[in-house]
């Protein structure tokens, strides 16, 4: 090991030597964040807090970039900068955890529909997270030199949120940063870390396909085009593309996630619309599945009948998350020399994020990994069962909890460790 290696690891415990006297207030944070959840664009509690908090640690705060977004700048003398990114949103889901500070929260969605509240992503640990690692770094500056921004970001779950504080003059707002990283909280152990070198989260796109047909009585079919059953002709196709149009050795999901036509038992109606999700982790694989899936509604559509050929619409694009190599290599060595076996590459995940929007718009390479947050015994007497997928509830579920400990401490510590292999000074010393 290198003397620069073994001046960051002192580092790294020197500040998080600090950790234990954070813990109580971290868990009230994320207790607070947890049961307080607010949707997407309307995290504004949430940023208030959060800014409050960066503000008495001495952060140089700059919020409402891009709707609800707040950074937090750390200058400490000279060296790198590194951007250290959470996301502050929920999901329109009601919890069903049974914790003590479970969410009865319920707001407006954005077609003005009451809906149930929930962090039911995690996006709450990832709060908190970073609010201790910006906390601990403001209480050992002497530990490091260079600048730290702690990035706040609102609207994950619309993949929009990203691209909106871009839009919004983040550039403009903070130091050129040399590095970015992000992190999740995923259905695996807590305590475990994840790095993954190259695509690691999939790109996503979402379409929307309007069939066109002729309504009629439903007494007189033979005067209609049912677009219904034109409908259903495409979803059965559709289950082909991933199966006889992509290589078997690369990777792809289609997911039809809704279908909706007719008002009336007894009325063949004049459209219907088909809901899509595609996700891949190669450009090249999303272009020919999305051309595929325009092919085959187009030539059901002729097929059927169909008075005009269909409306095809993408939106709510995710970008695909590829990580730097040399980045996620130095991150890997940092991570194993702290956490030693906890870390293991878990592979890449079929979810997908926005947050590499922020690195690519600002030209910075960057790494984003998973730590566990399922508590260790119950992973492991449902990996002894081999029911892991049907009794370890994942992101997005009404059952999704992390166990405070030693998620939050983990999670802590992963950013520490991941801003002092750049900021520990040796590591940047001529």
């Amino acid at each position: 090991m290198s003397t620069n290696e073994d001046a960051a690891i002192d580092a790294v415990a020197q500040i998080l030597r600090g950790q234990a006297g954070i813990t109580d207030w971290q868990h009230d944070l994320y207790r607070t964040f947890h049961q307080h959840p607010e949707l997407s664009n309307q995290e504004v509690k949430t940023a208030e807090r959060v800014a409050q908090e960066l503000t008495q640690a001495g952060y140089e705060v700059t919020e409402k970039i891009g709707t609800t977004g707040v950074v937090g700048v750390l200058a400490n003398g000279d060296g790198p900068v590194v951007l250290m990114r959470a996301d502050m949103d929920a999901l329109p889901v009601q919890e069903d955890t049974g914790l003590d500070y479970a969410s009865t929260a319920t707001a407006e969605d954005a077609e003005g529909t009451t809906v149930p509240v929930a962090h039911a992503c995690g996006h709450d640990v990832h709060v908190a997270c970073l609010l201790g690692a910006a906390r601990l770094l403001a209480e050992a500056k002497g530990a490091w030199s260079g600048t730290f921004v702690a990035l706040f970001q609102p609207a994950e779950e619309d993949a929009t949120g990203a691209r909106e504080m871009v839009e919004d003059g983040l550039a403009e707002t903070i130091p050129a940063p040399d590095v970015a990283f992000a992190q999740h909280v995923l259905a695996f152990p807590a305590g475990r870390v994840s790095p993954h070198p190259g695509p690691f989260l999939s790109s996503a796109d979402s379409m929307r396909i309007t069939v066109h047909g002729r309504g009629a009585h439903g007494s007189m079919p033979q005067l209609s085009v049912d677009p219904v059953v034109l409908a259903s002709a495409i979803v059965m196709r559709l289950q082909t593309v991933v199966s006889r149009e992509v290589a078997p050795d690369d990777f792809a999901v289609v997911t039809i996630g809704r279908i909706s036509g007719g008002s009336k038992s007894n009325i063949i109606a004049d459209r219907a619309v088909l809901e899509l999700n595609i996700r891949t982790f190669d450009t090249a694989v999303s272009d020919r599945v999305i051309e595929a899936i325009k092919r085959i509604a187009t030539a059901e559509a002729q097929a059927s009948g169909a008075p005009a050929e269909p409306d095809f619409e993408l939106f709510d694009h995710y970008p695909l998350t590829e990580n730097d190599a040399d980045t996620t290599a130095r991150l890997t060595e940092a991570f194993t020399a702290h956490f030693g076996e906890a870390v293991e590459d878990r592979g890449r995940q079929s979810a997908s994020e926005d947050f590499s929007d922020i690195p690519t718009a600002l030209g910075v390479p960057y790494s984003y990994w998973g730590i566990g947050g399922i508590d260790p015994d119950t992973y492991a007497a449902a990996q002894t069962k081999g029911t892991v997928d049907a009794d370890i509830p994942a992101n997005h579920s009404p059952q999704f909890a992390p166990v405070l400990e030693p998620t939050l401490s983990t999670g802590t510590a992963t950013i520490v460790v991941a801003a002092l292999v750049w900021l520990a000074p040796e590591a940047h010393a001529d």
